[in-house]
């Protein structure tokens, strides 16, 4: 990291790192929750169900893009196996064992509300202390926010399915 980019930190590095490293580990398991889930979800309104879970896998994958850049620009190492994203996670992986559309959209909001709680804390800690940690979660926020606002759609989509 740069020595400027370190002086303008103004937050606990190695605790900071530690957080991204969580969010880090939630966000390959969010894409991976997403990407099964669109391979193997049955159901009403499948499709549409589809083309969301396939594109929020992608945004999940960029989440996690921005994540490993941010923890090498403040000195750290991003999470380098993947057997320890379950020991970081903060919000963990729902397998889609039932494969039935609304069952895999319920599971894809409960894992993008505690996204958001994630990220909102992040802010939070960050806030007048790390512009740049601050804008990337800032980000990462709105576009989970999004997520839920797209998954509960659909959920409402299927409730009026007779």
């Amino acid at each position: 990291m740069g020595t400027k980019g370190k002086e303008i930190v103004g937050v606990d590095v190695g605790n900071l790192i530690e957080m991204l490293n969580k969010a880090l580990a939630d966000e390959w398991l969010a894409y991976y929750q997403y990407w099964i889930g669109a391979k193997v979800i049955r159901g009403p309104i499948r499709g549409e169900a589809v083309t969301e879970l396939e594109q929020h896998a992608l945004d999940e994958l960029r989440h996690a893009g921005m994540l490993v850049v941010r923890i090498i620009q403040l000195g750290g190492t991003p999470i380098l196996k993947p057997e320890d994203w379950y020991k970081l996670t903060n919000c963990g992986y729902d397998a889609p064992v039932d494969p039935a559309v609304k069952r895999v959209l319920e599971q894809n909001v409960k894992g993008e509300q505690c996204a958001i709680g994630v990220y909102r804390a992040m802010i939070d800690a960050v806030k007048d202390k790390d512009d740049v940690t601050y804008n990337m979660a800032l980000e990462i926020l709105s576009n989970e926010v999004e997520h839920e606002e797209d998954l509960q759609a659909l959920l409402e989509d299927i409730a009026l399915i007779k």
